[in-house]
């Protein structure tokens, strides 16, 4: 495997994972003023496509909690 190809899972911070923080970054999209969330839209959209890069499509089935939030969806572990 490439160095730097997978993202390693939560190491320090038990608890706290990466797909917490997209999920902020979502509900902050929905509530910031126009130019703001276009701005932080451009952003995340980058972040989403090195996030979907360095991670695997998970064959499981999508539960409902997790439904239109792919990146719950992504093995992202070695």
């Amino acid at each position: 495997m490439q160095p730097g190809r997978y993202l390693t899972g939560p190491g320090e911070s038990p608890g706290i994972e990466i797909e917490d923080a997209r999920d902020d970054l979502d509900v902050a999209l929905r509530y910031l003023p126009g130019g703001a969330r276009a701005d932080l839209g451009r952003l995340v959209e980058r972040i989403d496509a090195e996030f979907e890069r360095r991670t695997l499509p998970n064959p499981g089935p999508v539960s409902e909690w997790t439904a239109g939030r792919w990146w719950w969806w992504r093995i992202r572990e070695r």
